[in-house]
């Protein structure tokens, strides 16, 4: 599997851009979020790959950050969620907007990027609401356990009062509580001291 590709610049499309590395030009495919980081032709760049294969045809995918990246690959593990598709979730909102939606439940905001209809939407924020936790800096994939429920139900909620996910996850770092309500009332406090 190609990890990442480094090089010369030698073009930026709408959708793509190609990255020469040891002699050889890349085409890879990229949202828009990327595509704004990507400096200018004849620059040097570095992005993260996931190389797609299919029955008829190879594909590679850019991205400026590891984040972007393994979000891509849990959005395409979804039945119905293709490459293109993903590509589009990662060009109409931030990885932090797409983890903060999938964990809040949000498929209503999947809803907005097209090719997602409501089914894809729901079935978006099903099969990965448990899967992901919001970190701010990167994304971890794991099983939510029923401990976890009352931090992952107290970081929604702040998220939900306008809180970055990384200040939500400083906040309740120090906050004690058994329940949600505990939880977010202590993190509420810490944060007005």
């Amino acid at each position: 599997m190609i990890a990442s590709v480094s090089g010369e610049v030698l073009h930026k499309g709408l959708d793509h851009v190609v990255i020469e590395a040891a002699g050889v030009g890349y085409l890879l495919n990229v949202s828009t979020l990327t595509l704004d980081v990507v400096p200018p032709a004849g620059a040097r760049a570095t992005l993260h790959t996931e190389l797609v294969v299919r029955e008829d045809s190879m594909q590679l995918y850019g991205f400026a950050a590891v984040e972007e990246r393994e979000l891509f690959s849990l959005l395409t593990s979804v039945s119905g969620v293709g490459p293109k598709v993903a590509l589009a979730v990662l060009s109409g909102m931030s990885v932090a907007e797409a983890e903060t939606a999938l964990v809040a439940g949000d498929h209503v905001r999947f809803q907005k990027v097209p090719g997602i209809g409501k089914r894809t939407a729901e079935r978006l924020v099903l099969e990965l609401k448990d899967k992901i936790v919001p970190s701010g800096a990167e994304v971890v994939v794991r099983a939510v356990g029923a401990a976890d429920e009352p931090v992952a139900i107290a970081r929604e909620a702040l998220a939900g009062l306008g809180y970055s996910l990384a200040e939500a996850d400083a906040m309740l770092a120090g906050a004690g509580g058994e329940t949600p309500e505990e939880l977010i009332a202590a993190a509420l406090r810490g944060a007005a001291a």
